[in-house]
C-alpha cells in the first residue's frame, strides 16, 4: 500500500489525490450577485448537506491553487449574502462545466453557458431555469480555512425556499430518486451519474438493532464464498432466523439431492446460491438456504 504524508506534497498533488479519493461529490451550481447587480454562475464540488433543522448546506469556493486568487462567487456572497444552489443533472452537465471557465468579472455565465435566468422568490440572485431542483439560500457565515492557494472558504447557507420540477416527483409530491439523473464529480475530468440504472437500496434498521456479523454461525461467518457485504446483509436481521418448514425452493432441493454426499461441495453450492440471492436483496431466502447447511 502506498502511504504518503500530505505535507511532503505540493498543493496540486494534494488536490489531485484528495479529489480522486473523496468522490463522488455532489455539485453546487451557485448563482450569486454583487452589489452592482452583476450575476455570476459557477459549479463547486466541495458541497454537501449538513443540517435539516435548520436546513443548512455548505459549499467551498477555494482559492485557486495556481495563483492564490479568489473566485467571484466568494467575493459576491461577501457583498450580497445570498445564493441560489441549482442541482446539476446529466442534461446540463456540459453547460455547467462550461460556466466554470475563469471569465472576467462582470461576465454573465448564464449567457456564456446558454442557461436561462429565472427570478427567485426570496433572494436576489437568479435561478437556473433548466435545473430541476433549486435552493434559494441566505448566507449565514463564511469561514476562511487558510490564506494559501487551495485553501477553502466555507459558505454556510440556510435554505429558505426549494423548487422542484414536477417531472421528478411521485404521486405524493415527494422526490422520486429514480426519476433524477444526477451527476457528481470525481477526480480530474471524471464525473459519474446516479440514476435508476445505477442506484441501489441498502436497508437500514431504524428502531431495531441488527444481530451483527459476530453473531452469525461460524460456518457462515467464515464462508469462503460470501463477502463482507454479504455477511453484513445477513447480520442486519433483528433476530436469528430459524428454518421455516413452509420454505419451498426447487434449487435448494436439487443441491441437497446431488451434493449431499460431499459436504464441501454442498457448502459451496449452498453458499454460492445464497450469494446470488443476497445480490438480489433476498435476505430472508438466503438465510433459509444457509440454514439448510447448518
Amino acid at each position: 500500500m502506498l502511504s504518503i504524508k500530505l505535507s511532503d506534497l505540493n498543493p496540486v498533488e494534494v488536490q489531485s489525490y484528495l479529489q480522486h479519493a473523496i468522490a463522488p461529490r455532489p455539485i453546487c451550481f451557485a448563482s450569486t450577485i454583487d452589489k452592482a447587480g452583476n450575476v455570476n454562475l459557477s459549479p463547486f464540488s466541495f458541497f454537501n448537506l449538513f443540517s435539516s433543522n435548520p436546513p443548512i448546506v455548505v459549499f467551498s469556493p477555494a482559492r485557486r491553487v495556481r495563483d492564490n486568487s479568489t473566485k467571484h462567487t466568494l467575493e459576491n456572497v461577501l457583498e450580497v449574502p445570498e445564493v441560489v444552489i441549482n442541482i446539476v443533472d446529466f442534461d446540463m452537465v456540459h453547460q455547467s462545466s462550461l460556466s466554470s471557465c475563469d471569465y472576467p468579472k462582470g461576465t454573465n455565465e448564464f449567457t456564456k453557458a446558454g442557461f436561462t435566468e429565472q427570478k427567485a422568490t426570496l433572494v436576489s440572485p437568479p435561478m437556473v431555469k433548466e435545473s430541476k431542483i433549486k435552493l434559494e439560500c441566505k448566507v449565514n457565515q463564511v469561514i476562511p480555512l487558510g490564506n494559501e492557494g487551495g485553501a477553502g472558504n466555507l459558505v454556510i447557507a440556510e435554505v429558505l425556499m426549494m423548487h422542484m420540477d414536477e417531472s421528478i416527483l411521485n404521486e405524493e409530491g415527494k422526490i422520486d430518486q429514480r426519476k433524477l439523473d444526477l451527476v457528481a464529480r470525481l477526480g480530474g475530468n471524471w464525473y459519474t451519474r446516479a440514476n435508476a440504472s445505477t442506484i441501489f437500496e441498502v436497508e437500514k434498521p431504524n428502531t431495531k438493532l441488527g444481530i451483527g456479523v459476530e453473531a452469525l454461525p461460524a460456518a457462515i461467518r467464515t464462508s469462503k464464498y460470501l463477502t463482507g457485504n454479504h455477511l453484513a446483509q445477513l447480520g442486519n436481521v433483528h433476530e436469528m432466523p430459524h428454518i421455516e418448514a413452509s420454505f419451498n425452493d426447487e434449487k435448494l432441493k436439487n443441491i441437497i439431492l446431488y451434493f449431499s454426499i460431499n459436504p464441501d461441495e454442498m457448502e459451496r453450492e449452498l453458499h454460492t446460491y445464497a450469494k446470488e440471492l443476497l445480490d438480489l436483496g433476498k435476505v430472508a431466502e438466503a438465510w433459509q438456504i444457509l440454514l439448510a447447511s447448518a
